[in-house]
Formats: structure tokens, C-alpha cells, sequence
């Protein structure tokens, strides 16, 4: 099933994270959030608003709210199928990782391939749950750090440039940076959730 837009079921797994789905199968696809309902809910996130500004705020938000709170406590899985906020942190690290890679391929390359990956895999091979959230945390904030200097240095012409995302079709740099400050907003919302009910 891929829906007119171009995205793929699989750029819906952060959303289906909030509906507690882990593993997702062919008829689960059809019951919940379509691709195009995950990218128009993630644009609300940052319609109106500075994405390099968001995402300057992420890192600090997210230590705001974990501060305080035992280790012990943020690697509890709300439920057995959902992301602990350890297992969160680890993936806003590691997909902030792979967004570091593709903003230097779309501006050092004319219109690169953007591979997807299946973050339900990089978290079982990454053991997610065996990450301490202030290290996650850390990887996520200075990996961000470097993408800010980055944007800072950016022209008007080279936020146009673009590659072609797998599942998303042509992705520009400043497509790439609101869909990075959104999916951080996403993620800070679970958190917030997680932590209110522990």
C-alpha cells in the first residue's frame, strides 16, 4: 500500500509508535494513521513557526523534562510494544545521525538518492534499551549542535537544494529541517506523556 502522496507506510512507524505498534503488519497499515495524515499532522507542528529555532530548543526541552528522573524510570516501556524514553532518546540520536548524512549529500551532490531505513531494526540492533538516556540525550544534542553551525552557514540557494527520498520523492534542505523539528516535537510529546504517567 503507498498512499498518492509518495511516503511510504514505513515513514508512519513514529506515528504508529503513539498507537503502541512496534511490529506492524498489512492489516494494521489499513487501521491506522495514513502517511499523509503523519506528514500534515507533523507540518502542524511547525506551521508559523522557525524550524532552525525549534530544533535549537530540542535538546534542551528534552533535558528539562528528563531532569531529575531516575535512570531506572526512563528506561520503563510505558507498555510492551512502546518505547521506553531511554529507547525515544536513542532514536532521536540515531535518526538525528542519519539527517546529519543527508543535508551534506543534498548539498554536496545534485539531487543524491535519500535511503530510508527501518527504525524498528536500528532499535533492536542499536539494543535501545540498554542506552542510559543522558548519553542518548548527549549524542542527540551534540549531533544537533552540528547540523545548527551548519544551517548558519547555508545560503537562500543551497536551502532549495534536494535529493530524492526513498519513500518521501524530492526532499529539499529546508523540507528535510521542518520534518527534523516536527518529528523532535512528535517525540517530545510521547515524552511528556510517558513521564506524566510514571
Amino acid at each position: 500500500m503507498r498512499p498518492s502522496s509518495g511516503w511510504s507506510i514505513q515513514c508512519c512507524f513514529c506515528a504508529l509508535y503513539n498507537l503502541g505498534f512496534d511490529l506492524i503488519t498489512s492489516e494494521l497499515r489499513a487501521m491506522v494513521e495514513s502517511a499523509e495524515e503523519y506528514k500534515v499532522r507533523l507540518a502542524a507542528y511547525t506551521e508559523g513557526k522557525d524550524p532552525i529555532a525549534m530544533q535549537g530548543l530540542a535538546p534542551r526541552t528534552l533535558a528539562q523534562l528528563i531532569e531529575g528522573v531516575a535512570e531506572g524510570k526512563l528506561g520503563l516501556r510505558p507498555a510492551p510494544n512502546k518505547w521506553s524514553v531511554t529507547e525515544i532518546l536513542a532514536h532521536l540520536a540515531e535518526d538525528e545521525l542519519t539527517s546529519t548524512w543527508r543535508y551534506r549529500q543534498m548539498l554536496e551532490h545534485e539531487g543524491p538518492e535519500l535511503l530510508g531505513f527501518d527504525q524498528v531494526m536500528w532499535a533492536r540492533l542499536g539494543n535501545y534499551g540498554s542506552w542510559k538516556a543522558h548519553e542518548a540525550l548527549e549524542m542527540f544534542r551534540l549531533l544537533r549542535e552540528a547540523n545548527l553551525r551548519m544551517f548558519a552557514q547555508v545560503t537562500p540557494e543551497q536551502w532549495q537544494r534536494y535529493g530524492v527520498h526513498a519513500e518521501r520523492g524530492k526532499l529539499t534542505v529546508q523540507e528535510l529541517c521542518g520534518h527534523m523539528a516536527a518529528h523532535d516535537m512528535n517525540h517530545i510529546d510521547q515524552v511528556r506523556s510517558i513521564l506524566a504517567a510514571i
